[in-house]
């Protein structure tokens, strides 16, 4: 595809953080056009403040006081002479308010305008602007300005189970699905209050809910000339609470006919706000009837997703929207040829219900041969503050099952210590026989849970055993004593004492003796507690290292614990923040009864009471609190 450009910036502002922000930087380099990173105090030392060419800060760690700081990044264009500000996706990348304040300070949006970011970033303005314009909806109806008995009243006549969802925002963030009339009220409650503290607006929209679903989105592009084109659509049906987890181009074996439909249908849609720059139309389909196409929503901006069509177009998205910007001209959209997998790594414990993990990367080791976009490197923090995710692996084939066996095969060799992952669910997904076929549907993953725990193979207790005789002889930190090629290997220095370790799960298992202690393909390091973290094949473990005394207190402690009531203390089971709190301090409840919730990495997740008795809190609305940390006590007769 070729551009006829009217004039060129000199200076780009990134207005985002993580892979996002390094990536958008690497096509400025390529463009030879001065990139300006923006960094919050938690990101001071992130890889996208270095690898720009100029940074500025603004603000502190949470994202309010800085990447969602208008003001602030608008002083940070006009200090560093800026003439584009590029928002990336997530943060103000849909915000009105940071695109009329580009227009004031004489900057360039890189993105739509304001008339269409009003218009889509509002679904349910949207649906109703695009179902004048003749582009098919899911029936539903806008929520605003009814009461809940008003809202009952329409949820009825539209049928069971319903959708329930922001009218701002998107990622899935603050959906609840609602299986009959007596869930409605408290889905309502919970989706209004994470809209509100998400967008800052708890209006809703309530959808029937499709059955067996398939998310698919199309890539368009617009210019100031009047046209706009569809790059081809997007499989996103594979995600978990409305958050996206493997996305493919093209899709899995959608009828041609159905691809036509959703590739007219997307270039309506965007037509009809006269649309310039990326933008991303998504739409469910039936699985056991695919021929119907059902617009969702609209989002005007890059998405996560972007290079599995970047690698099936040969395009790089991040120049056409620059170009565009710039007042380039579109040509025709280019063929898509073979196909494009991504799969998002994040920092989370897909075994403890997905909770989000935080703490210090000991090691990142991504896999060769594969394009891969990261947020993170070998010291990076990953914190509670943003999203949790690590990097994107994007495998590229001739045919779809080959590159769904690539991706799994660069996701065995992917290493990340220091954190938790998904990465050996993921490699689950890749190998399902469902995901094989392409026999997709929104609900595939929760089929596949609750995950269960695999212990630690005897290849990685090996090596970890050698790594904690090393650490205890030198009395080092994190040691790696030698590379081989992608993989590390640790090797015991010759001594055979005894090692055991303590799992998450509170299991003891025992280090093979020092002989053995070689693995190649297990990575290993030590944290700042001396826990040793060991991966193989995409699976990893944090191993405590434990000694005869304590193993000892433990066999005592857990035969005390067999005859004694339930631990009276609730407790937080990620760090986060409280967001609600349920019950009144000395309110009586029963076992399961919701006391607070706490909010972390885009997800709510409740606290309940661990058995009847009365609540005392110890938490208040607002509050931060650590894993783990006690946030109300429920007593009873026997424990008071």
């Amino acid at each position: 595809m070729t551009m006829q450009t009217i004039q060129r910036f000199d200076t780009v502002l990134v207005a985002n953080r993580g892979e996002i922000a390094r990536r958008i930087i690497r096509t400025l380099r390529a463009l030879g056009i001065r990139s300006i990173a923006v960094y919050s105090d938690a990101d001071a030392d992130a890889p996208h403040v270095r690898e720009a060419d100029d940074a500025v800060r603004i603000g502190a760690a949470p994202a309010a006081e800085s990447y969602l700081d208008i003001d602030a990044v608008i002083g940070a264009a006009r200090a560093t002479g800026a003439q584009a500000i590029h928002p990336g996706y997530g943060f103000l990348s849909e915000s009105v308010g940071l695109a009329e304040a580009c227009a004031e300070s004489g900057i360039v949006f890189i993105g739509p305008s304001v008339d269409a970011l009003q218009i889509m970033g509002d679904k349910a303005k949207a649906r109703d602007h695009v179902m004048r314009s003749g582009v098919p909806v899911v029936p539903g109806f806008d929520a605003r300005g009814l009461s809940d008995a008003e809202i009952a009243e329409e949820a009825t006549a539209i049928g069971f189970p319903l959708l329930v969802k922001p009218s701002a925002g998107g990622g899935g963030k603050g959906m609840e699905v609602v299986a009959d009339a007596t869930a409605l009220s408290s889905a309502l409650a919970s989706a209004r209050r994470v809209a509100s503290s998400a967008f800052g607006d708890d209006a809703l929209i309530l959808e029937r809910l499709i059955r067996r679903p398939r998310h698919i989105e199309v890539q368009v592009f617009g210019d100031v000339h009047g046209t706009v084109i569809a790059l081809g659509e997007r499989e996103c049906t594979l995600q978990r609470r409305h958050q996206k987890v493997i996305e493919e181009a093209p899709s899995a074996g959608i009828p041609d006919a159905t691809r036509t439909r959703l590739l007219e249908a997307a270039i309506q849609a965007a037509e009809s706000v006269r649309y310039v720059g990326a933008g991303t139309v998504e739409f469910l389909i039936d699985a056991d009837e695919p021929d119907d196409v059902f617009f969702i929503e609209m989002n005007t901006r890059l998405q996560v997703e972007h290079p599995v069509t970047e690698e099936v177009t040969g395009l790089d998205l991040v120049a056409l929207q620059i170009e565009v910007a710039a007042g380039g001209r579109l040509d025709e959209a280019p063929p898509v040829r073979g196909h494009a997998v991504e799969a998002r790594v994040y920092a989370e414990s897909p075994e403890r219900g997905f909770l989000p993990s935080t703490g210090r990367v000991l090691l990142f080791d991504p896999p060769q041969g594969v394009r891969v976009d990261a947020a993170v490197e070998t010291g990076s923090e990953v914190t509670g503050f943003y999203d949790p995710m690590i990097a994107k692996v994007i495998a590229v084939a001739a045919d779809r099952a080959t590159a769904l066996r690539r991706l799994d095969e660069a996701l065995r060799r992917t290493v990340v210590l220091g954190v938790d992952t998904n990465i050996a669910f993921l490699r689950t997904l890749c190998q399902d026989e469902r995901v094989v076929a392409g026999d997709l549907d929104t609900g595939l993953i929760e089929t596949l849970l609750p995950l269960q725990v695999v212990p630690p193979t005897a290849s990685m207790l090996a090596v970890a055993g050698g790594l904690a005789r090393i650490d205890t002889a030198s009395g080092a930190g994190a040691q790696i004593t030698r590379r081989a090629g992608a993989v590390w290997n640790a090797v015991s220095a010759g001594a055979s004492r005894e090692v055991a370790f303590l799992t998450d799960q509170d299991e003891i298992l025992f280090a093979p003796e020092a002989r053995e202690a070689r693995g190649p393909g297990v990575a290993v390091a030590t944290d700042g507690d001396g826990a040793v973290w060991a991966s193989e094949d995409g699976r990893t473990a944090r191993l405590r290292p434990v000694d005869r005394r304590q193993r000892m207190q433990r066999r005592l402690l857990a035969r005390d614990e067999r005859t004694e009531a339930t631990s009276p203390e609730a407790r937080a089971p990620m760090p986060g923040s409280i967001v609600a709190v349920h019950v009144g301090d000395g309110d009586s409840v029963t076992a399961g009864t919701p006391i607070v919730s706490i909010e972390a990495m885009k997800m709510e997740h409740p606290v309940l009471a661990p058995h009847d008795g009365v609540v005392s809190l110890l938490v208040a609305v607002g509050d931060q609190v650590r894993r783990d940390q006690p946030v109300a006590r429920v007593t009873t007769e026997e424990n008071r």
